[in-house]
């Protein structure tokens, strides 16, 4: 493997090859397309090779487990923020019914729920449920947030991540994964903090968990421990 370079490779997709200079370690990151590599720079690449080995069996039980979920009439998203149910209807065509934090999708009653097809617009369908009310929640609750604290930002945006809850660019421009949704509401809160920290510390140093510990009565680590149950999918 080269730097800057991208991979196929038969199990796990394509291996895509990063240099960040924040990087202090090797970061895996698997996504639908395959796996994300970030390195420092001028990190062996004998020892990104290594590690890509190693760590092959648990990024392959990663991968499996973000095949898409079957959408039917029985699933369910029951998060704090966001609900969204399946109703079987009369009509012949699909409709669906939003509000603020839910979403009902009426399917006709001969609904074919294993044609791929299908579930693939239906994921599609969901998502973009989660990015308009992604867009219409997260930006007031972030600028609440902020003034609570006094941080300031420069910007948000809403975007489909499934690699990162939200980020922060040197210039305060912060992204959020509307995935976000789908976690416990004071999770939300804790990556809101996190990405507001970073307008005050760009790194994860100790002065960084000073500030986010600040924001969460001490509870920063624990909340980090607890988000990582959790995954950027339906």
């Amino acid at each position: 493997m080269k730097k800057g370079q991208s991979i196929k490779d038969i199990e796990l997709g394509t291996i895509q090859l990063r240099e960040n200079v924040r990087a202090r370690s090797l970061i895996f990151r698997v996504t639908e397309e395959g796996v994300r590599i970030t390195m420092p720079p001028g990190f062996p690449m004998n020892r990104v090779t290594k590690a890509l080995e190693e760590l092959r069996p648990r990024l392959l039980q990663q991968k499996q487990s973000q095949k898409h979920t079957l959408i039917d009439l029985n699933f369910r998203i029951d998060a704090e923020l966001f609900k969204l149910t399946l109703l079987q209807g009369r009509e012949r065509n699909f409709f669906s019914r939003s509000q603020p934090g839910s979403m009902e999708i009426i399917c006709p009653p001969d609904t074919d729920f294993g044609d791929a097809a299908l579930q693939s617009w239906l994921h599609k369908v969901v998502e973009e449920g989660l990015r308009r009310q992604g867009k219409a929640l997260l930006p007031p609750r972030l600028e609440a947030l902020a003034r609570k604290y006094g941080m300031v930002y420069k910007s948000v945006k809403v975007n489909s991540s499934k690699s990162r809850w939200g980020s922060c660019s040197q210039q305060g421009n912060i992204n959020l994964s509307y995935f976000l949704l789908l976690l416990p509401s004071h999770l939300v809160d804790y990556v809101l903090l996190h990405e507001l920290a970073h307008t005050r510390e760009m790194n994860h140093g100790p002065r960084f968990w000073e500030v986010l510990n600040g924001m969460t009565d001490g509870q920063a680590h624990a909340l980090r421990n607890e988000l990582r149950h959790y995954r950027a999918a339906l």
